[in-house]
């Protein structure tokens, strides 16, 4: 039986002034070929965004992590290693993948990797996204009562009132405003992608040579119902199947509906989904949500003949000139991932 063992699925998003990816202001690279600073929020971090999404509808705790410190010679703190659980009964573990490796090799290591690719999310165009900068302040000239200000001296003793009023005197600078410069926000149209590997997705390698796992940690799955198998990459356990009938619809949904969660966003946009493209066909995914230099100008487009299915919702056709936009354009989504999920044959993927 010939499967398809991945996934592609293209989302794409309106972002209004919003703030997401934080580097000293929203992070942005130089796209070299349009000359101009293009925002974007990072392949880790959409990652995180879809894991706590997933969590969240399972209702789940995520695995916990140790961080480890080291105390030098001279007595100074210094970071050291970070070990995860490498326990795949956590969903945000078989799928977020792991890596554990004890200073000074006195263990195994152990790395899994995750069955999830994903882009960083950028604009459709460079063109069609933009990062913006104001000065903001904190502003409480209206009410001067409740803002209080110290002044001190080149010594670093407070002034007085008259002190600060006699060196005030002839400048126009106001103690009721704290600056902040080059304030920058995020807008326009972003898209991001996601690369599904099933043969992965609910399955984990039992090779000693490259371990994703213990001897240990092996032989506890086998007693709580995980079953041998084989893939592409060989011998390994396969997740229970009522466990992954419960995961197969929250990873469907939270793949297009995942929002980013982390502290390094701020400034509320919906962030609204405007279209999504899923194929197994990484190549269609391009041509299905993509954009065309018109005189110069980028225009977005939505096209259903290149191969992928597409689900356009309804606020798309405020962007994109489309007559394929439906309300249940999302619900739509879900169920066609978590159909393809479903249908693949995890138990059974080499049968001779």
């Amino acid at each position: 039986m010939i499967m398809n063992s991945f996934i592609y699925l293209r989302g794409l998003r309106h972002v209004d002034l919003s703030v997401f990816c934080v580097e000293n202001g929203q992070k942005f690279y130089w796209d070299p070929v349009f000359n101009v600073r293009v925002p974007f929020s990072s392949g880790q971090q959409v990652k995180r965004s879809i894991l706590d999404a997933i969590n969240t509808e399972l209702q789940t705790e995520p695995s916990s992590v140790t961080f480890v410190f080291d105390v030098s010679s001279k007595g100074a703190l210094n970071q050291g290693e970070v070990l995860s659980l490498c326990d795949p009964q956590y969903f945000d573990q078989i799928l977020g993948g792991w890596m554990k490796a004890a200073k000074g090799g006195g263990e195994r290591t152990l790395k899994r990797r995750s069955p999830f690719s994903i882009s960083a999310m950028r604009p459709l165009h460079p063109s069609l996204g933009g990062r913006f900068a104001e000065n903001a302040t904190f502003d409480r000239s209206d009410k001067p009562g409740l803002h209080k200000v110290i002044v001190r001296n080149a010594s670093g003793k407070q002034m007085t009132e008259e002190e600060i009023e006699a060196f005030l005197t002839g400048t126009d600078q106001s103690l009721y405003r704290k600056w902040i410069p080059d304030n920058a926000r995020a807008t326009g149209l972003f898209i991001y992608d996601v690369a599904i590997d099933l043969r992965t997705l609910f399955a984990v390698s039992t090779n000693q040579l490259e371990p994703e796992l213990t001897r240990e940690k092996i032989a506890e799955l086998e007693n709580n119902g995980w079953k041998k198998s084989k893939n592409v990459f060989g011998e390994c356990l396969v997740m229970p199947e009522e466990l992954r009938e419960k995961a197969i619809p929250a990873i469907a949904k939270a793949l297009i509906n995942w929002r980013i969660t982390s502290n390094q966003s701020r400034t509320f946009s919906l962030m609204e989904t405007l279209a999504i493209a899923i194929s197994d066909n990484a190549n269609t995914l391009a041509s299905a949500i993509r954009a065309k230099l018109v005189e110069e100008k980028a225009k977005p487009i939505i096209d259903e003949t290149v191969g992928a299915e597409l689900f356009v919702t309804l606020p798309c056709a405020a962007y994109i000139s489309t007559e394929i936009e439906s309300a249940d354009a999302i619900y739509s989504a879900e169920k066609k991932l978590t159909d393809l999920m479903k249908a693949f044959d995890y138990e059974n993927q080499i049968t001779s």
